[in-house]
């Protein structure tokens, strides 16, 4: 078989490097390289340390006092325009009670105005009519009156033409007056 001409390629296309270019192991579990990796992480911790406490975190302490301040500001103004919302609120209903008591007045005085203007009405059809009533009942013993006096002039008639019928004489005036006093006919 044949060897590849170059000692490092793989079957895969990769460079394989010999171990002993490298030294060992893995460089963070070297023990001769512990002294300068603590030196640059303490180096790189107190940067990012001073830079955190310089920059950062002073730009996130005035945002989160930005923030405090304003959603105090916003629950300050909340609690103002629930006050006036309230106070509105409470203004609406007295407005409200305030007109429907007094809608009810103006009903009452209405229904009361209308009451006593149906009664006077009342009052005057009842005088009226206890007018006509009475005109009628003066006009109805006016015409019994006369058509009384006309019965005892009526009965007298009659009884004349009966007895000229009969006897075939007209009976004597005075005799037919007694007649017709003695049945009590009015005058």
């Amino acid at each position: 078989m044949a060897q590849p001409a170059h000692p490092t390629a793989t079957h895969e296309g990769f460079a394989a490097t010999p171990a002993a270019e490298h030294g060992g192991g893995f460089p963070p579990f070297e023990s001769h390289t512990f002294a300068s990796q603590l030196i640059w992480l303490a180096l790189a911790f107190g940067l990012l340390y001073y830079l955190m406490d310089k920059i950062a975190l002073p730009r996130i302490q005035g945002i989160l006092h930005d923030r405090a301040t304003r959603l105090s500001g916003d629950l300050d103004e909340a609690q103002r325009l629930k006050a006036e919302a309230d106070a509105a609120g409470a203004a609406y209903e007295k407005s409200l009670s305030d007109a429907q008591a007094k809608a009810q007045a103006i009903a009452l005085e209405t229904r009361s105005a209308l009451a006593q203007e149906a009664e006077t009405r009342r009052k005057a059809l009842e005088a009226e009519l206890n007018a006509r009533i009475a005109a009628s009942e003066a006009t109805l013993r006016t015409r019994t009156a006369e058509a009384m006096g006309n019965v005892r002039g009526i009965a007298g008639e009659t009884a004349s033409a009966i007895v000229e019928r009969l006897t075939g004489r007209s009976p004597d005036e005075a005799a037919l007056a007694k007649a017709l006093d003695s049945v009590a006919f009015p005058h």
